[in-house]
């Protein structure tokens, strides 16, 4: 029985002269669109707008934050099953033979600069610092936060979100972009990676729209991104200069102020269209290499001078927990708690005073403690005993506000980056095998990973356990939170050297991942060509410079990443539809494609011989 050869006869129509001279022009109109009027909105109404992000996000979550968890563990577990598979997990992306176009240390430095190095630096301390705070089983009151008995569920939640779920959300969409790309030879765009399940649809409106999903999804996964780092980059000028005019003094600690943010990032989007004219084999290239050179100083840095037998224990038993937790993590999905939910859990006692009881027994970034402080009026003459029940009948919501104020905030945030970084590791990725894309792409970053959290955030737990720092890091801003640390290690001139080498390497990460996303974006619109005009790179780099800018001054002065947060989320959600839709289309790809092989193998085996 003869097999249907696939669909590959992608046609994306680009204009053939004109500003959009080989480009998609719905795509790009579109997109752009989209933007200006997210722009516009952002600063002709900034109170408006950054209410109803905050609401609209607000009740997203509560429809579909069991989706966005079970989805991205399920991405997990479907990439293994391909790599595992003999039959799918030797194929080549590419022709049969074809050597891959960069060395081992270039794909693993662009894959690692463009996929994580912003995040990496910002988070490094910030995050472990925040999970031994606040975590599911301090939330629910099994252990008290920031003792020694809470680092271990710390870093089961540190390695989840930089782990191999995270990394998975990368490769579903760069291993579908790149084996329609490179075996089929079809254009490198989002779109190719739906033609098993809609064939010729794609080549008209349905297409486009997918597309433009992935275009916007780019550019607010970016725009977070570019916004934590110019944060950082801020907070390191301030420490190197002292420039108070960057900074906001007024509240408790110093934070990047509005000016400083804007200044910051004019600077780091100017250098990255630099980056983005000359090229991916030129500039995000050689910018990816140092970024891998200084970071291994600065890991080497924490291993001389940090708690480097303290990390090390810590990876080892973390890893453990992790894995024995994996399941969980990856398929145990909160909803919202109702009223009526929480005021059945309660005492009768408590019943007629739900309504006052379940905002404070539902907060999950509070206490037990700050929970009795917080009660008025009759509440207040409850005993301890009926308090403590009403605070564990809000446990279920204390859950879901975690989980959807944190695990989906990543999963979303790693979503949004998807599509830039699933179609960058394409393009770098060419020749290698199923297998090895995947194991290099999911395994291998995230165990650097997790070295590189528990070196430098176990560093910052230890010297806060033993006193050392006295509450100088926790009490930094997330942003500041390296520098912080590696002032409680060394001084003198070698701090204010690694203050500098940190703030290069900040400014590096945050050029590659800006670049690198104008390289992509124009890719998208150029129908899939790797060869993009010049103007569209500078024009897109505008574009996404005026989108963070135009949110960061919609923010309140105290959050001003909260309408970046929020939009992303939003955005994020289309295009996670989008991707469960590329794992089912890829699995009938892989399984036609070997159903072909055989055939093929049929025929050569079954014709006569002379």
């Amino acid at each position: 029985m003869s097999i249907k050869p696939p669909f590959t006869d992608l046609e994306i129509k680009t204009q053939e002269a004109g500003f959009y001279q080989d480009n998609s022009l719905p795509i790009a109109l579109i997109s752009k669109g989209i933007m200006v009027a997210l722009v516009l909105w952002a600063l002709v109404f900034p109170v408006n707008a950054n209410g109803a992000l905050g609401s609209l996000n607000g009740q997203l979550l509560a429809l579909f934050n069991q989706f966005y968890i079970v989805i991205v563990g399920a991405f997990f577990f479907f990439l293994m099953v391909v790599a595992i598979i003999p039959s799918t997990g030797r194929r080549i992306m590419g022709t049969p033979g074809e050597k891959p176009e960069f060395s081992n240390f270039s794909w693993f430095s662009m894959m690692f600069g463009a996929g994580l190095g912003v995040g990496l630096m910002v988070f490094a301390t910030a995050e472990p610092l925040g999970l031994w705070a606040s975590n599911p089983l301090t939330v629910s009151g099994e252990i008290a936060p920031k003792t020694p008995e809470a680092v271990e569920s710390a870093y089961r939640y540190t390695f989840a979100h930089y782990g191999f779920h995270a990394w998975s959300i990368y490769v579903v969409t760069g291993l579908s972009l790149a084996y329609y790309a490179y075996t089929r030879n079809m254009p490198l765009t989002i779109r190719s990676a739906l033609t098993p399940l809609f064939g010729k649809l794609m080549n008209g409106f349905l297409g486009h729209v997918v597309d433009v999903l992935g275009v916007v999804a780019t550019i607010l996964g970016v725009s977070v991104t570019i916004g934590f780092g110019v944060s950082q980059f801020i907070d390191g000028v301030y420490a190197i200069t002292g420039m108070e005019w960057i900074m906001n003094l007024t509240g408790d600690v110093p934070t990047p102020s509005k000016v400083g943010l804007i200044a910051g990032l004019v600077v780091i989007m100017g250098l990255s269209i630099i980056s983005a004219v000359s090229g991916v084999g030129r500039g995000v290239k050689y910018l990816s290499n140092l970024n891998l050179v200084l970071s291994l100083i600065l890991l080497l840095t924490f291993v001389i001078f940090g708690s480097f037998l303290f990390a090390l224990s810590t990876y080892v038993s973390a890893m453990i927990d992790y894995i024995l937790h994996f399941l969980s993590i990856s398929f145990g999905a909160y909803g919202p708690q109702g009223a009526a939910e929480f005021s059945a859990a309660l005492p009768e006692a408590a019943k007629p005073l739900a309504g006052e009881l379940m905002a404070g027994a539902t907060n999950p970034w509070g206490s037990f403690d700050g929970f009795k402080e917080g009660l008025k009026g009759a509440a207040t003459e409850l005993d301890d005993a009926t308090l403590m029940a009403a605070y564990a009948a809000g446990n279920e919501g204390r859950q879901f506000a975690w989980q959807s104020g944190w695990t989906t905030f990543y999963w979303a945030w790693w979503i949004a980056f998807s599509p830039f970084v699933g179609l960058f590791l394409a393009r770098i990725s060419k020749g290698r095998s199923v297998r090895e894309f995947i194991i290099g792409c999911v395994i291998a970053p995230a165990l650097v990973c997790f070295a590189w959290m528990t070196i430098l955030g176990g560093t910052a737990i230890d010297l806060e356990i033993n006193g050392a720092a006295n509450g100088a890091i926790v009490g930094a801003s997330q942003t500041n939170q390296l520098f912080a640390t590696l002032g409680q290690m060394i001084s003198g001139g070698l701090l204010s050297a690694l203050t500098i080498m940190c703030v290069v390497l900040i400014m590096t990460f945050l050029v590659t991942s800006a670049d690198s996303g104008i390289l992509v974006m124009n890719t998208i619109m150029s129908g899939g060509s790797q060869e993009t005009g010049i103007k569209h790179r500078i024009v897109w780099g505008i574009v996404l410079t005026s989108v963070i800018g135009a949110l960061i001054l919609a923010a309140g002065e105290n959050n001003p990443m909260n309408a970046l947060r929020n939009a992303m989320i939003i955005g994020a959600l289309p295009f996670t539809m989008v991707m469960g839709l590329m794992c089912v289309a890829l699995a009938k790809a892989l399984h036609r494609d070997g159903m072909r092989d055989k055939h093929d193998l049929s025929d050569v085996a079954a014709a006569p011989t002379e």
